[in-house]
């Protein structure tokens, strides 16, 4: 039997580390680069965040149904090449703020004194350049997921699709460890050869990384069905699953007048309960992966470019890739050994990753003594995150037929999306209110932005049992969408 399946699992993680790292870039530059240039604040950085989050909301309603519609081998090139476009035009938005504003060059225009009207000025221009750069990259990246997806359940039996998806879903936390470790040092290296302020061409070459992705998946995909690297054995085993399983494949291909429609998909208890699950949980990993830099920087004055800085961020995210990968593995477990159904065997699966979570309650207490205990534990509780993740991904395809994998998983992603604007909007907002008010802000024992943050752990920390339990009302146990 071949084995290309797990070259394809290798192309989706490659895919989502280089969609994570174009995330990442301006996380790991605006305070130290960025900031300073155009006098953003907490709340100017929150609202290009949740810009960025709302966007991916509304493309990700779409995404999946362009997918399904595209098919996956065009439609994943189409939503690639739109978001490294994207990562790019970033790069201009210094140049564009400075010539709008009619300054001769970067650093008359970082002098501006902070506070005034030529500042304020500065800041909205550049916030507004940022926000149609991020709406680009939000639009392609909106179709990374449903594309992904929709090639693993292409490629996996129900079995194997967990342990697949937590694989290149790991590529999320592969992307946020790898970037910390080269994005900083790109931004540092370029300024100091006098190229613009160093994070514009960071943004460039990591957006390019984009364009030699697209290459491959040219070359490697094809449906296994068609595919000339996938032998007989291996597809018998891609199909290996009940007569259902197949009916719906051959449902799939020759009855395409039965696809569920994008309005049909919200009739379903289904569609809901993965909307949940996403809505409850994918804030709190954006958040982590849009704030953790500068809760570094503001709590304990390691910049993202310094040597402490870029280890503690390594740190975190190597203990959620390691970790995270496992968490596909466990319902496998409870499925193959405990003889559950893949639905039941997820679900207590999330369960279990739902705890995880809760160690972000002492993140800020224990960071009094030392800022290694807030990044073991953040990197903990992202790890439960991404294990949560890869098998609520796959509870679409326990349940769903493949033709409408694409779109549900959209659906959820919007559901993701608008969860994500409100944590980091609020976020924004509430650490420089709180940063304004000092000492007359508290929260458990924590004043000022420290309390703010302790504010955001607390909502991150039970978010997943809550939408644990809604799941479990909203669909109770194993039922499959019958067209």
């Amino acid at each position: 039997m071949t084995n290309w399946r797990w070259w394809m699992v290798v192309l989706l993680f490659v895919a989502t580390t280089v969609n994570y790292m174009d995330r990442q870039v301006l996380s790991l530059t605006w305070k130290d680069f960025i900031a300073p240039e155009f006098h953003w604040t907490d709340n100017d950085y929150g609202t290009i965040t949740a810009f960025f989050s709302i966007i991916y909301a509304i493309c990700m309603l779409f995404a999946g149904k362009f997918v399904d519609w595209m098919g996956t081998k065009k439609g994943y090139l189409w939503s690639i090449g739109v978001w490294s476009f994207g990562a790019c035009a970033h790069a201009a938005c210094g140049w564009l703020t400075m010539h709008i504003e009619g300054y001769e060059s970067v650093a008359v225009m970082t002098a501006v004194e902070a506070g005034t009207t030529a500042a304020l000025g500065i800041a909205t221009v550049s916030v507004w350049l940022f926000l149609a750069a991020r709406a680009i990259l939000a639009l392609g990246e909106a179709g990374n997921f449903p594309a992904a997806i929709k090639t693993t359940a292409e490629y996996f039996p129900k079995k194997d699709r967990a342990f697949a998806t937590s694989i290149f879903n790991a590529g999320a936390s592969v992307g946020a460890l790898v970037a910390p470790a080269t994005i900083p040092l790109l931004a540092e290296y370029f300024k100091n050869k006098g190229v613009g302020g160093g994070w514009e061409m960071a943004f460039i070459v990591i957006g390019a990384l984009g364009f030699i992705w697209m290459a491959f998946w040219v070359f490697m995909y094809d449906k296994p069905e068609k595919s000339k690297f996938v032998n007989k054995a291996e597809l018998e085993y891609i199909h290996q699953d009940d007569e259902q399983e197949a009916a719906q494949k051959a449902a799939d291909e020759g009855q395409k007048g039965k696809a569920i429609s994008l309005w049909k998909s919200f009739t379903y208890r289904q569609t809901w309960s993965f909307i949940v699950g996403k809505f409850f949980t994918d804030g709190v990993w954006w958040f982590y992966l849009f704030w953790a830099p500068a809760y570094f920087s503001d709590q304990f004055g390691y910049k993202s470019s310094s040597g402490m800085g870029m280890a503690l961020i390594i740190v975190l995210y190597a203990i959620v890739t390691v970790l995270s990968i496992f968490g596909g593995y466990l319902p496998r477990i409870f499925v193959d050994k405990k003889g559950m159904n893949p639905y039941s065997g997820r679900m207590l699966a999330m369960l279990i990753f739902a705890f995880f979570p809760l160690l972000a309650l002492f993140a800020q207490p224990l960071g009094a003594y030392s800022a290694w205990w807030p990044a073991v534990i953040i990197g903990l509780a992202g790890a439960g995150h991404q294990a949560w993740s890869a098998n609520l991904f796959s509870t679409i395809g326990d349940m769903f037929p493949k033709s409408a994998i694409a779109t549900i998983t959209g659906i959820g992603g919007m559901a993701g999306g608008v969860g994500s604007f409100l944590i980091n909007k609020g976020a924004g907002a509430l650490f420089t209110h709180s940063e304004n008010l000092g000492a007359a802000f508290s929260f458990l024992g924590f004043e000022g932005k420290e309390a703010g943050y302790m504010i955001v752990f607390c909502i991150c920390a039970v978010a997943y049992l809550v939408a644990w339990i809604i799941m479990k009302a909203l669909v109770p146990k194993y039922k499959l969408i019958e067209l």
